[in-house]
């Protein structure tokens, strides 16, 4: 029973703990072959928090990069930790700040759910999020 609720809690695509919300969790459906894909969510806080990591089983590795134009080229780029302001909600969408699932294990399949697990810093305590990102047609932003 235990672990039925435990999976139940961690493929709830909106979860709210100590302040901190994530919504509109979704992951862009990739072709056969694709290394990599991307993840895309709203997070709000009531308090000043950072996400300060990210997991998930479908990839090796999860990073947080954020879009910025540099004399006239869009660049990409990974950062460590991401500023979620108190009050205000912070978008990780297509074009701009969001999540590379690098080293996918599988496609991601229209239909299915990626598991994220999201680690944040909150006046220096810890708070994971497990959260389940519905995966969408490709290159399409749900949000």
């Amino acid at each position: 029973m235990k672990s039925l609720i435990g999976l139940l809690l961690f493929f709830c695509s909106s979860l709210a703990f100590a302040d901190i919300s994530v919504t509109h969790a979704r992951a862009a459906a990739t072709a056969p072959g694709q290394q990599v894909g991307g993840a895309y969510l709203d997070i709000s806080a009531s308090e000043n928090a950072k996400l300060v990591g990210v997991e998930s089983p479908v990839a090796r590795k999860v990073m947080i990069h954020v879009m910025t134009m540099k004399n006239g080229i869009m660049e990409m780029r990974s950062v460590k930790t991401l500023d979620i302001p108190a009050g205000k909600t912070v978008s990780l969408s297509e074009g701009g700040m969001h999540l590379m699932l690098m080293d996918i294990r599988k496609p991601l399949v229209s239909g299915d759910t990626v598991p994220l697990r999201l680690t944040f810093d909150q006046d220096g305590k810890q708070i994971v999020l497990n959260v389940g990102a519905k995966v969408t047609g490709m290159g399409m932003d749900m949000h």
